[in-house]
């Protein structure tokens, strides 16, 4: 199996850092705004004094201007709660060497347990295939990226996929807002993945999809007489593949348009994972692009 957590990757992505672009809600001080006032750093609003009130925060400048006491109000800073999904059907096992989309997956997971962990927030672990396999609620402790590694190392791929119901599930059981990161080849139907990650984004969370495709399933390179074994619904199919290639192709492009103009409505990330491509240049490219991007 491949090294979950790779050097190079993790210098990288560490020095982009993954910081939450919606409010979040929190325990403790941290890098991500809160929807609570407090006196932190980020400056929002004036409000009038109050007796009671804390004389270091009056703004003398104000007083002077209009000589009535106002105080500063501040955002605080709070840490986010990263939930860190991974699809662990048996379509995700196609691939081989370092192209296979369930190692590429892992890593993926495995940095980002790293990445939030290691910033102070807290990362969570769900494995599914049409139903949980494995859950690690949330938590900042160092331990924690131990057992989520441990988790993506004892991954035993599940038969078919059934995302959106888990979705709804998740939307429905997790009250505090933050980041769920969805790591998917996403071959299940649109309409009820769509639904799930509209449920969630109702609920206040952030969503990232990963939508990890190998490249066989991007081009369709194949010729000459082929046998196609499904790795989930177990269909057998000879064909010659020059005679379906148009056909596979604009099927697949549908999908895609669909899923990236769902998740765009939707106000969700979406990013596409070639797995010929390594994560040293699409993950850091993403958090690039994500660090240039400020939403609310």
């Amino acid at each position: 199996m491949t090294t979950l957590l790779q050097p190079e990757l993790i210098a990288r992505a560490e020095a982009l850092g993954l910081k939450a672009r919606a409010v979040v809600e929190g325990l403790r001080v941290g890098d991500h705004r809160s929807p609570y006032r407090g006196f932190s750093v980020e400056f929002v609003q004036h409000r009038e004094y109050v007796p009671g009130d804390d004389t270091r925060h009056i703004d003398w400048k104000v007083y002077g201007r209009a000589e009535r006491y106002t105080i500063k109000q501040y955002e605080q800073e709070t840490n986010f709660q990263g939930h860190i999904l991974l699809d662990a059907s048996r379509s995700m096992t196609y691939g081989a060497g370092a192209s296979n989309k369930l190692e590429v997956a892992r890593v993926l997971a495995a940095t980002l347990a790293y990445l939030i962990v290691h910033q102070r927030d807290s990362a969570g672990l769900g494995v599914f295939d049409s139903a949980w396999r494995h859950r690690l609620p949330p938590s900042g402790r160092p331990e924690q990226v131990r057992a989520i590694l441990r988790a993506l190392a004892a991954i035993e791929p599940g038969p078919e996929t059934a995302i959106g119901p888990l979705l709804h599930e998740l939307a429905e059981t997790v009250h505090r807002r933050g980041l769920v990161f969805l790591i998917t080849d996403a071959l299940d139907p649109v309409v009820g993945l769509l639904a799930g990650l509209r449920h969630l984004r109702f609920r206040g969370h952030e969503v990232v999809v990963f939508h990890v495709l190998h490249p066989d399933e991007l081009s369709f390179p194949f010729d000459g007489p082929t046998r196609f074994d499904a790795l989930e619904g177990g269909l057998r199919l000879r064909t010659r593949p020059e005679l379906v290639r148009a056909a596979y192709l604009r099927a697949l492009e549908a999908h895609l348009d669909a899923l990236r103009a769902g998740c765009a409505a939707h106000r969700c990330d979406y990013v596409l994972m070639d797995t010929s491509i390594p994560l040293t240049e699409s993950f850091t490219e993403y958090l690039a692009r994500r660090g240039r991007v400020r939403r609310v």
